[in-house]
């Protein structure tokens, strides 16, 4: 969810979602050369037409292990001008985050801190944006996005950006819904 969400931010038009458009998109990138989307792909120029018939009869699928490296050739190369200077953007200025998850840390009963579902909207500095798209990039899996928003959403919410609660250690999850924007 918060990877799809950073994804979402680095981009001004979403990445095609199906596997016809984003062969059209690898076929115009190569202009219109099947023969090359056929080389990268490891498949053979008859292939590529079949996946591409203009009649739907006539038309195959791509086996599993070739949809998931088409859609990977897609997104790699997808608006890379846009994403970098947004990125960039990002790790200067910060990140807007809004949210609807449980949040708040281990406190009393009956405390005003105690983890229950909160709608959040707060801006995280750029450090953190800077490492949330490093995680993103490794293939970080959730929980380790959670635990980074977590100190971060923490340190702004609670501890009011240093000036109390120095030790606390906020906790953030069941999130039903996370959007990022640009600071």
């Amino acid at each position: 969810m918060i990877g799809t969400g950073l994804e979402q931010v680095l981009f001004t038009q979403p990445v095609p979602d199906t596997t016809e458009r984003q062969l059209g998109v690898l076929i115009r990138w190569a202009k219109g050369s099947k023969q090359v989307v056929a080389q990268e792909l490891g498949v053979s120029l008859r292939t590529v037409q079949r996946w591409t018939a203009r009649r739907p009869a006539a038309r195959t699928r791509p086996s599993v292990r070739h949809l998931a490296l088409i859609e990977a050739r897609v997104r790699a190369r997808w608006q890379p001008l846009v994403r970098a200077r947004r990125r960039a953007v990002a790790e200067q200025r910060g990140l807007v985050v809004h949210t609807r998850a449980r949040f708040g840390f281990s406190a009393g009963a009956r405390s005003s801190d105690d983890p229950r579902h909160r709608l959040l909207t707060s801006i995280v500095p750029g450090e953190v944006a800077r490492e949330l798209f490093s995680a993103w990039e490794a293939g970080a899996p959730d929980g380790q996005h959670t635990a980074i928003l977590a100190r971060a959403l923490g340190h702004v919410y609670f501890r009011q950006a240093g000036q109390r609660a120095h030790a606390l250690k906020a906790e953030f999850t069941e999130i039903d819904f996370i959007e990022f924007g640009l600071a």
